[in-house]
């Protein structure tokens, strides 16, 4: 499916995250809405307009809690847009962030928008914990009971197995279809492209190391600093692990094929609780409001593909775009590919190296060719970084445009697997003025 974003051009103004706060075994110090405000606040607080100038809120998230129907809306509403500014959330799993700032372009290109705050939130460590079917049902009939008698006959049915819960989260991480969690389609890439337990371990590290620098160096004033409500402040991403090292890697066991499997929780990315938001407008806009412009939109694709291999999704969805730019893989001056699992990613190096692969898959003469790795996450990416998944499509398009701005390019593509079987990419333009 095109996404060629055609109509008026669509400039991005500026954006701000939180710090990505890794799940510890409880439920973090904050909900999605909770997130989105607080970076959403101060990013706000930079504009020329008013929160009641913004002709709509689109957010992705994939787990809001059940006080957060339309999360959008609350966000919208909290961040002080008024009654009158219409919000809507979507979602499409791990490119629910990039899917909220491909909508937002299109009503922004097609007329209908002039100022559009878009991304994604989600709280991960908030994933509800369900009752089962049978637990339901018995519920159900002690609901519906009229008399005592009636209640205590259900009362004799209960079993201490009803009680078993489901985890959502883990629902959530398994597709249905071909009844395989997401590691282990990961495995499946490993496996098919000789991917080794050392490369997806190498690569990790290299995602924390290349972070930690981007702290420590000042890079990420995309990061927007959060306190909690003990005080407690939050102004890096907790994911981060600063003594990695290969030797630490090397000792964990595999976690999603025990036996035979390299997947491990250290060269995947981690659950995570964060929020990132990107104020969008249009050339009218950002003239009426004396707005700076940082980059422009030129592309977006999504695509399908088999759910045991989603995690080429994004050689999928940024070839057609390549294609329709005339670019190649090394055309373009940055790139970032979310890293659900190392595997994945590398898997998406191999594949467009690979002649039988772009020829029979995706219908080209011959390889795309090898990227340049120096090229790609730059500044590590969501095995280090975390992976809230209704908010990393738009991180890595936020963080793709400050990397351009940093480096002095010119194009970036921002790409990312989903769940299920598709892929999203986004190609930006690094510029500080409208077309005329």
């Amino acid at each position: 499916m095109s996404s060629n974003i055609p109509g008026r051009p669509v400039y991005i103004v500026d954006g701000s995250r939180t710090p990505f706060l890794k799940a510890a075994g409880q439920t973090g110090p904050f909900w999605g809405s909770d997130l989105a405000v607080k970076t959403g606040r101060q990013l706000l607080l930079r504009q020329n307009f008013q929160p009641s100038d913004i002709d709509e809120v689109i957010v992705g998230c994939v787990m809001p809690s059940p006080d957060e129907s339309n999360i959008a809306r609350i966000i919208a509403l909290r961040l002080g847009c008024g009654k009158s500014v219409p919000a809507w959330t979507v979602q499409r799993n791990c490119a629910s962030g990039m899917q909220a700032l491909d909508n937002a372009a299109q009503d922004i290109a097609q007329g209908r928008s002039d100022i559009v705050i878009a991304g994604g939130t989600d709280a991960m460590s908030h994933a509800p914990v369900l009752f089962s079917t049978a637990m339901a049902n018995w519920l159900g009939k002690m609901m519906g009971a009229r008399s005592f008698g009636q209640r205590m006959q259900v009362v004799t049915k209960f079993r201490p197995y009803l009680l078993k819960p489901v985890i959502a989260l883990l629902k959530g991480l398994n597709d249905p279809i071909v009844n395989q969690s997401m590691g282990q389609t990961a495995e499946n890439l490993a496996y098919r492209f000789n991917i080794t337990r050392e490369e997806m371990d190498e690569f990790s590290l290299h995602s924390h190391q290349r972070l930690m620098k981007a702290f420590d160096e000042g890079w990420l004033d995309e990061v927007t600093p959060i306190i909690d409500n003990k005080g407690k402040i939050y102004t890096e991403d907790t994911g981060l692990r600063r003594d990695s090292s290969m030797e630490k890697l090397a000792k964990l066991k595999p976690f999603f094929d025990r036996k035979f499997g390299m997947v491990t929780p250290a060269n995947s990315s981690q659950i995570t609780d964060g929020a990132a938001l990107l104020v969008l407008a249009s050339a009218e806009a950002v003239k009426k409001h004396n707005l700076p412009v940082r980059a422009k939109i030129v592309d977006a694709q999504w695509a399908a593909l088999d759910p045991t291999q989603m995690g080429l999704g994004p050689v999928h969805a940024a070839t057609p775009i390549m294609q329709r730019h005339n670019l190649g893989l090394n055309d373009l001056d940055a790139w970032e590919i979310n890293e659900a699992f190392a595997a994945q990613v590398l898997g998406c190096v191999r594949a467009w190296e690979n002649d039988d692969y772009c020829k029979e898959e995706l219908g080209l003469d011959k390889a795309m060719g090898t990227l340049d790795l120096d090229k790609l996450n730059i500044d590590g990416g969501a095995i280090a970084t975390g992976h809230p998944i209704g908010a990393s499509g738009a991180r890595i398009v936020l963080h793709l445009m400050n990397v351009l701005e940093r480096t002095g390019g010119k194009q970036g593509m921002a790409s990312i697997c989903i769940g299920g079987g598709q892929g999203g990419a986004m190609l930006i333009e690094r510029t500080n003025k409208v077309s005329e």
